[in-house]
């Protein structure tokens, strides 16, 4: 049996889009143990395939060599593959300083050295799974799939009592996005749809997020429940799962969602779905700039900025609350 080593990308949303490649590796008989930093290490143990996740000491930034070093002594010996999912030059050294004999991964920044199988960076893009699934060298079927996340019944029912809400109760919101405003469907509105929901709200994210989401509760007089922050992020999972639905800005928690094939709205701004879309059959993406109907058409979308460089925000602000609404309960009346 190969035994491999999968570098895992430091995004939320990107480890997700990582899962049909390690169920792919794991299906033609590789052992994988998954190196991630602490933050996405429970994207990983959400995936049955995985038999072992190794929480990276890294941080943000920084070559951090000394700390490499170490823990490439530990791995030593331990596998004869390994997958360097991100593109940095440091994410391919720890393979090379631990000996392991075979590295796959794209080009990216200067890894020629680094790496004994290298594929080229694609001109055009393509859609995340089909990217990373790529690496595994078999390219059938990869625009066709799906990642999915599974929890044990008994970590979803411990999660749930946690909140004292039960299966299906609730909604969940993720107002929250790491890129930047750009990416928020504006709090009015969330706490606007929020009001007219016949169920409670769960506000979830990061703590970064936890002040967005006190503007929802306080607009909300109470309605919502703010956990930003408040939760592990495999909580937060267990959340997502049992909720009845889901509604959320493109962001990490996005995915999980599509993950977890729950029903969800997802909301683009300056991203565009036609890269990130939630990878789910029940999912119901609204966007402007692909609808016909809306005037004058957003020519500005998608710009890909952290903030609008126009200052207007249209692909978002003008998004309004009754049409996410319907959207809404016609997904989760049909769940």
């Amino acid at each position: 049996m190969t035994r491999s080593l999968v570098i895992a990308p430091q995004w939320i949303g990107d480890a997700v889009m990582t899962e049909p490649l390690l169920r792919r590796l794991h299906a033609r008989g590789e052992q994988l143990a998954v190196g991630a930093v602490p933050w996405v290490a429970p994207v990983y143990r959400a995936m049955p395939q995985v038999a072992q996740v190794i929480e990276f000491p890294f941080q943000h930034g920084g070559l951090q060599l000394a700390a490499r070093r170490r823990l490439a002594r530990e791995l030593q010996g331990r596998f004869d593959t390994a997958y360097v999912l991100p593109n940095s030059l440091k994410s391919a050294l720890l393979p090379l300083l631990a000996g392991i004999p075979q590295r796959v991964g794209y080009l990216g920044e200067a890894r020629v050295g680094l790496l004994t199988h290298r594929l080229k960076n694609p001109k055009d893009r393509p859609p995340m799974v089909a990217f990373y699934s790529a690496l595994s060298g078999d390219r059938d079927g990869l625009q066709n799939d799906r990642p999915a996340l599974h929890l044990e019944p008994a970590a979803l029912d411990a999660a749930l009592a946690q909140q004292q809400v039960a299966r299906g109760g609730y909604y969940t919101f993720a107002p929250g996005a790491e890129f930047g405003p750009s990416k928020r469907w504006p709090e009015r509105h969330y706490a606007e749809l929020a009001a007219g929901l016949d169920l409670p709200v769960l506000l979830l994210g990061s703590g970064k997020d936890a002040l967005v989401c006190d503007q929802i509760v306080q607009a909300t007089a109470g309605r919502c429940r703010n956990l930003a922050g408040k939760t592990s992020l495999a909580e937060a999972f267990a959340l997502i799962a049992g909720a009845r639905a889901m509604v959320s800005n493109d962001s990490g928690l996005m995915h999980v969602a599509a993950a977890f094939g729950i029903p969800q709205v997802a909301l683009f701004g300056s991203s565009s779905p036609l890269h990130t879309p939630p990878l789910n059959d029940r999912a119901q993406v609204l966007w402007l700039k692909a609808d016909p109907d809306y005037q004058p058409p957003l020519d500005c979308a998608p710009c890909f900025q952290r903030d609008c460089p126009l200052g207007h925000h249209r692909c978002l602000e003008d998004v309004q609350a009754d049409r996410v609404a319907a959207l809404l309960q016609a997904g989760a009346s049909s769940a």
